[in-house]
């Protein structure tokens, strides 16, 4: 359909014309608040607003949409010293928005900011800083109802949200306390073994086989890694995507002839069958620089199973096959 395309080109344009020098320097000054950052905005904007706030919130930053009229009847009291007000709106000429920065500054405690995408908005002159989300129209065939101006503002605010995330090293396991009534909360209450792989879904290989004879294992079983074991399932090694990668630079097609037991890495994090998967993500986060994405499960250094990150964090797939087989 043309639409699709012609929204394609609407987003594409607010990438390309996008004040990235700006963006990043009111990112970091986001990055460094001290106190909450509000959100505020009328109408569809309004809505775009309370959802980047509840994304902000779930991802450990704290902030909080306040409603522009309420503000002006006595919310606004709620603003502290250290606080920032964000003003979401695509034209920039609220009477409603402009009266509340001027309350907010007579209040004389909070950095007022606005995201808008009409660059002549009236709004621009009463705020500390302003960031223009640049729109080349609506994709409403009247250039009219709010819909490409809101793809782009929620675009802004996601991205935002994802840095203050990325840049305040957020974990997972944080991520899950903040959804405790969700699929990844519940992941909190379960152990490992609720959510590892196990059996023929393992792939495992021996110290003995030659590496071109394992990598259909190694593809197949899609996990990233190759547990390499004795004949009693005994774990004595890893072997990573990124080892291959990095065996292959080193020596090459030479590489794919030597056994396992020579290309394996002998040191590895692992967890036991009773872990709880709250610590499991720990485990796996407890280097930031370098996360594992798969966890063994052993015990008393025998393979049980094994834990891949996607099932921590995705809908809880493995606990919810055996729950279906008990009641079967």
């Amino acid at each position: 359909m043309d639409l699709f395309s012609a929204q394609q080109r609407y987003i594409q344009y607010f990438f390309d014309h996008i004040d990235h020098k700006k963006t990043e320097s009111i990112f970091h000054e986001l990055l460094h608040t001290t106190g909450t950052i509000f959100f505020t905005g009328l109408g569809k904007s309004g809505k775009i607003a309370e959802k980047i706030v509840q994304t902000m919130i779930s991802t450990g930053t704290k902030a909080m949409f306040l409603d522009p009229v309420g503000a002006l009847h006595g919310d606004i009291g709620v603003l502290q010293k250290g606080d920032t007000l964000i003003f979401l709106s695509k034209s920039g000429d609220s009477k409603e928005l402009i009266d509340l920065i001027q309350a907010a500054k007579r209040k004389g405690c909070v950095k007022t900011i606005a995201f808008i995408s009409n660059p002549e908005g009236r709004i621009s002159q009463f705020v500390d800083d302003t960031v223009i989300l640049p729109l080349e129209r609506e994709i409403c065939p009247f250039n009219l109802a709010p819909t490409t101006s809101c793809a782009v503002q929620l675009i802004f605010g996601d991205i935002l949200a994802m840095f203050l995330m990325q840049n305040k090293t957020f974990a997972i396991s944080e991520y899950a306390l903040n959804h405790p009534a969700g699929s990844i909360g519940q992941k909190i209450a379960v152990k490992a073994q609720d959510v590892m792989l196990e059996e023929e879904d393992i792939p495992i290989c021996y110290p003995t086989d030659r590496l071109c004879d394992v990598l259909v294992i190694l593809s197949d079983k899609r996990c990233g890694c190759l547990l390499v074991v004795d004949e009693n399932k005994q774990l004595l090694g890893i072997f990573t995507d990124g080892d291959l990668r990095r065996a292959i630079q080193k020596d090459q097609q030479k590489v794919f002839q030597k056994p396992m037991a020579d290309l394996m890495m002998r040191s590895f994090l692992f967890a036991h069958p009773e872990t709880s998967a709250r610590d499991v993500l720990k485990i796996m986060e407890g280097n930031p620089e370098k996360r594992v994405m798969i966890l063994p499960i052993l015990e008393q250094g025998y393979l049980k199973g094994l834990v891949h990150l996607h099932d921590l964090v995705s809908p809880f797939r493995r606990q919810r096959k055996k729950t279906e087989v008990l009641t079967l």
